[in-house]
Formats: structure tokens, C-alpha cells, sequence
């Protein structure tokens, strides 16, 4: 795959991009604290088959970290201006956790720039416990790592499930050098804001989505339950869903084969 790394000024903000392949548009978006490159082998994959592109979220990697703006609706106008600016719309949205959330708040704002939605991990109804969870982790993250050894027992320790490719794309695409070591690229105030923010109600948006929808859930997810994912599928009955094997929260990062399984099969019987 011959993938370009590149910053688009989409008028927002600068945008850190990460792109590969022609043809029929997919933007794919990050979970909190990561960055855009842990969709690499899944652009792999996929860049046969579409013009892929990956996105660093406001606050993180090396797009712009405003003091603001990191409600559902100001993280989802992101995706939207970017897909506008590359002339690339109506876009398959790819997103997996807090991008699964901004893929269908986008869907309801401009629907007109969004062709279908594939909502990995991110669900209504995540119970307020997981959150609680949730935000510790994030807080947690930002420290100062004294050696890129360190920075990779840390992620290993915080997730055991990735495998070793994943772990070393984090902890290279995700830091950078600063005066005593390594810090996160993420933003630790934008982090806070992104984390408080997942806990809005998606129910309404989740109601207003029009395009055609693909829900995924790793079978041994520990931020969706099979509670909160089978209460989403009453709510919208018409979407189209998968239950991945073997996969934890991070499935695209844990099974990348079948999330590019699941958006072919998508994309070839849904979305034109």
C-alpha cells in the first residue's frame, strides 16, 4: 500500500490524514487517545477497493488541539468539512468507538455527505459505570514515559488483547519526544472534554440516521454490553449488525480481517 501522510486545512482546523487507494470514498475514524494509524491494516486491506483515508480527531495525533470543541456535534462538523474539503462526499464513515459516535452524529447533520455508517464498539445505552471506567483510563495515560521500551510495556499492560503490531503502531504513531522522555500526542485537557462528552445521549441522533447502517460489536467487549447492543438493535432494527469472535473492544486493531470482511460484504449489498 502506498500510504501518504499529509495535513489538510479543512477551514475548522488542520487535519492530520493518513491516505491510500481511489475510488469510492471511506473516512475512517479513531477511538479516544489513539490516532489515526491504528487503521493501517485495515487501509491495507481495503485501498484496493476505495479511497481510504484515516483521520487524527480534534485533540489528537498531529491534527490541531483547540482549547474547545469536543462535543459529538463539533467532533462530527470535523469529519463532515473534511470529507467536503477533499471533495470526497457522500463517504462511507468508518469509526470505531468515539469515532463510531461521531460517524452517526455526522450522518444526521449532513446527510447529504455521509453514503453509509459502519459503528464499531459505540453504542446508546453504555451504562454510566463503563464511563466511570472509561475516563480513569484516559486520565491515566498521561504521564511522562522514559524510554520507548516503557511507553510499549505500559500499552501492553493496558491492552493485553492487541497484538504486537498494534502495540508498537500506538506507541510509535502516538507520542513524541519532549524534554525527560515521551508524552502522549493526545491532549490530556481535549482528552477530559472527549471522555465527559461520550456520555451524551446518542439515542436521538442514533433515531435520525437515514443511510444505511452497519453496527459491529466484539463478542467480549468490555464497553459495549450484550445488553446495551441489544437494546440499540431494538431501537433500530433495520441495521444491518455482526457479532466479531474473539475480539475485545479494539476489534478493528485485534481483527482487522473481519472488519474489512464485514465492510466489503456491506458496501457490495448496501451502500452503491
Amino acid at each position: 500500500m502506498a500510504l501518504r501522510e499529509h495535513r489538510i486545512d479543512t477551514g475548522r482546523l488542520t487535519v492530520n490524514v493518513r491516505e491510500a487507494g481511489q475510488g469510492r470514498p471511506a473516512v475512517f475514524m479513531h477511538g479516544i487517545t489513539a490516532n489515526a494509524a491504528i487503521w493501517d491494516p485495515v487501509l491495507d486491506q481495503l485501498a484496493s477497493a476505495f479511497r481510504v483515508v484515516s483521520m487524527d480527531q480534534r485533540g489528537h495525533g498531529l491534527t490541531d488541539k483547540p482549547p474547545t470543541g469536543y462535543t459529538a456535534e463539533e467532533l462530527s462538523d470535523d469529519v463532515l468539512s473534511l470529507v467536503e474539503t477533499l471533495d470526497a462526499g457522500p463517504a462511507l464513515l468508518v469509526g470505531h468507538s468515539l469515532g463510531a459516535r461521531n460517524a452517526l452524529v455526522a450522518a444526521t447533520r449532513r446527510p447529504e455527505l455521509v453514503a453509509a455508517v459502519v459503528a464499531i464498539d459505540f453504542t446508546p445505552y453504555i451504562e454510566p459505570e463503563v464511563f466511570d471506567a472509561l475516563s480513569t483510563r484516559v486520565r491515566g495515560g498521561d504521564r511522562l514515559f522514559g524510554s520507548p521500551a516503557e511507553i510499549t510495556a505500559y500499552l501492553s499492560e493496558r491492552y493485553p488483547r492487541l497484538p504486537l503490531d498494534a502495540i508498537e503502531r500506538r506507541a510509535r504513531h502516538g507520542y513524541r519526544a519532549v524534554d525527560g522522555g515521551y508524552r502522549p500526542l493526545a491532549d490530556p485537557d481535549a482528552m477530559a472534554q472527549t471522555a465527559d462528552g461520550l456520555r451524551a445521549d446518542l439515542a436521538p441522533a442514533v433515531r435520525q440516521v437515514r443511510c444505511p447502517t452497519l453496527l459491529i460489536r466484539g463478542a467480549d467487549s468490555t464497553l459495549v454490553s450484550p445488553a446495551a447492543f441489544e437494546r440499540t438493535l431494538r431501537l433500530r432494527p433495520d441495521f444491518a449488525h455482526i457479532v466479531v469472535a474473539g475480539a475485545d473492544h479494539y476489534v478493528p486493531e485485534e481483527q482487522p480481517d473481519a472488519v474489512c470482511a464485514a465492510i466489503r460484504t456491506f458496501a457490495k449489498d448496501g451502500p452503491q
